[in-house]
């Protein structure tokens, strides 16, 4: 699929606004039935009547809550080092994508705008992952695109909800049209979720080149790469603190022998089952590793808080399952607050580089379907 090509239905999107409540009225154009004034102030009523599906008074630190995509699965959204712009992955099928393919955003043109269409800077091949901006405007992603075109098979084992981690992906650097300048690892191992350092000087990434999927480091042309965990289970979405000097990251802990062989049988199948882990800090040497949390079930997609002081995440501690809000803690682990109420899947927050932002996915306002969706709030302390 050449990605200048990429065509979306015709939307015409109104915003009312009822008491400083944004609610947004999509109507296909190619819809046949006729939508009177009478329904639109109805279907206004009933959705004010009840609570707001912003959550803006249930979600104190996020105000002006804002939708940037509207379809698919739209995830891991990562801002440009000016904060004017996204990376994203997506599977939408309204742009004719059978798997993820990564996509880059103008924050203002996307905001509140179904009619946006994004920019597709990955080949259209393959299956990709991870996107992340460098400070001179190219991306960093995953991509499986070089074994094959089509998208990988997911593999399955009845009764468990697993991550496949094939060992296809490889870490490309593009520009910003998607022109790939460098493959930056091609070892026959799974090479994938990179971040850039605030700093602008490294890479974190996870691999499993040797033996166990852990944490590694290097610059940003490829080179120096370096271990930085290696005790036995799955480390992985790390990202710098805003300093640059730690490293938070999700990891699974197998202990029991049962543990310990599930989980080397299923990597040996190429996947992960992600729903025990905890979160972890160390130094970008893998120096000074400590536990943060000892919540239980699935806590994942970490990211400093601006102080540095404290981290904000996804979990399902309280429930299981696949109710994920988010949460923020201290470093030493105390100080734990919600920070979500709305929606049943909350996950990849990430501030802006001036702390002003937040930026998080989302099934809130999917219409009742699976969608989930990238929006971007202001952080309020």
């Amino acid at each position: 699929m050449n990605r200048k090509e990429i065509k979306t239905d015709p939307i015409f999107v109104k915003i009312v606004r009822i008491k400083d409540i944004k609610i947004l009225i999509r109507v296909s154009t190619r819809a046949r039935v006729p939508v009177t004034v009478n329904v639109l102030l109805t279907a206004i009523v009933l959705l004010t009547s009840f609570r707001n599906p912003w959550g803006t008074g249930r979600e104190p630190h996020l105000t002006n809550l804002q939708q940037l995509t509207f379809g698919g699965d739209n995830a891991e959204a990562y801002f440009s080092f000016d904060g004017r712009s996204l990376v994203f992955q997506s599977n939408n099928p309204a742009w004719g994508l059978g798997c993820d393919q990564i996509f880059t955003m103008e924050i203002k043109e996307a905001s509140d705008n179904a009619a946006y269409t994004p920019t597709m800077v990955s080949t259209g091949d393959g299956r990709t992952t991870c996107s992340y901006y460098l400070p001179d405007g190219n991306i960093i992603y995953a991509s499986t695109h070089a074994s094959g075109r089509k998208c990988p098979e997911v593999p399955h084992v009845e009764g468990k909800y697993l991550w496949p981690v094939y060992d296809a992906y490889d870490i490309y650097l593009a520009d910003k049209n998607g022109k790939i300048l460098k493959k930056l690892t091609d070892a026959p191992c799974y090479d994938a979720e990179a971040t850039v350092s605030p700093t602008g000087d490294k890479i974190v990434f996870t691999s499993t080149r040797s033996g166990d999927l852990e944490l590694w480091t290097m610059n940003l042309d490829g080179s120096d790469k370096r271990q930085v965990t290696s005790d036995l289970g799955y480390d992985g979405g790390a990202f710098f603190s805003p300093d640059g000097k730690q490293l938070v990251f999700r990891a699974s802990r197998p202990k029991s022998a049962a543990e310990i062989r599930e989980y080397k049988d299923l990597l040996s199948q190429g996947v992960v089952a992600p729903t025990n882990m905890e979160l972890y800090v160390c130094n970008v040497d893998g120096s000074d590793l400590r536990q943060v949390t000892r919540l239980g079930n699935a806590n994942w997609a970490p990211f400093f808080h601006p102080s540095g002081k404290k981290i904000i995440f996804s979990s399902n501690y309280k429930t299981g399952g696949y109710n994920f809000q988010l949460y923020m803690i201290e470093l030493d682990g105390t100080g734990l607050i919600p920070l979500t109420s709305e929606s049943a899947f909350n996950a990849f927050p990430i501030f802006s580089p001036d702390g002003k932002k937040l930026v998080f996915s989302s099934n809130r306002n999917n219409g009742g379907t699976h969608d989930t969706n990238v929006f971007i709030a202001d952080w309020t302390e």
